[in-house]
């Protein structure tokens, strides 16, 4: 007879899973290091999934370029690591408001799908990501964003006690993964290779049921 608590048999909606939040994972390319002053250049979302197994998988990606915002400013050196140019033909840029209502409103979709009542963003480093996040949306007054403010979860965090590795690469490497170096420094290739190394730890963490309502 099959252990009922295994992952291959229990099964618990994302809603249950996660105390109502649904995880999005997000990675994002700037201008450089301060989300007070540096521009915010990439986005990538990736909201979670689960398959026929009740296992985490990765859901639709939703992704912008965006024009610097005006008065933000843009450290060459951070250029030079992306890779980003800003003036390439095919880099089909948005302003920031409308590449923020393209992502926000997959997350939101996705959020609606799995009767979620908000998303919690999924990062390595992930308090960076939700800073210059939550810069673009003070600076755009939006009113929907659908991620809590603060919370998150963080991949260096988990990566450090599954693998006692805190780099992604690495980390993805330690998880039997292969990481592409040429593709690093993209905000989907980074998003995406980020969501697979939290669904591999998550999906060998021991689920456990919510005890019964009193």
């Amino acid at each position: 007879m099959s252990d009922p608590t295994s992952p291959s048999t229990l099964r618990i909606s994302m809603a249950g899973r996660f105390r109502g939040f649904l995880p999005v994972v997000v990675d994002v390319e700037t201008g450089g290091f301060d989300w007070n002053q540096h521009a915010l250049l990439e986005i990538a979302a990736i909201p979670l999934d689960l398959d026929e197994n009740g296992q985490l998988a990765l859901g639709e990606t939703a992704c912008a370029h965006l024009d610097p915002a005006p008065g933000t400013k843009i450290d060459p050196k951070s250029l030079e690591i992306t890779g980003i140019q800003l003036d390439h033909p095919f880099r089909l840029s948005k302003p920031e408001k409308e590449a923020l209502d393209h992502v926000f409103a997959k997350v939101r979709s996705a959020v609606k799908k799995h009767h979620c009542q908000r998303a919690i963003l999924v990062g390595h480093n992930a308090h960076f990501d939700l800073n210059f996040l939550n810069a673009a949306v003070a600076r755009t007054r939006h009113k929907r964003n659908p991620f809590h403010p603060f919370s998150v979860f963080d991949t260096v965090t988990m990566a450090g006690l599954a693998y006692g590795q805190t780099v992604l690469a690495r980390a993805v490497q330690a998880a039997g993964m292969t990481w592409n170096a040429a593709d690093a420094h993209s905000a989907v290739y980074d998003a995406e290779m980020t969501a697979k190394l939290f669904c591999a730890i998550a999906n060998q963490w021991p689920r456990v049921l919510p005890p019964p309502a009193p």
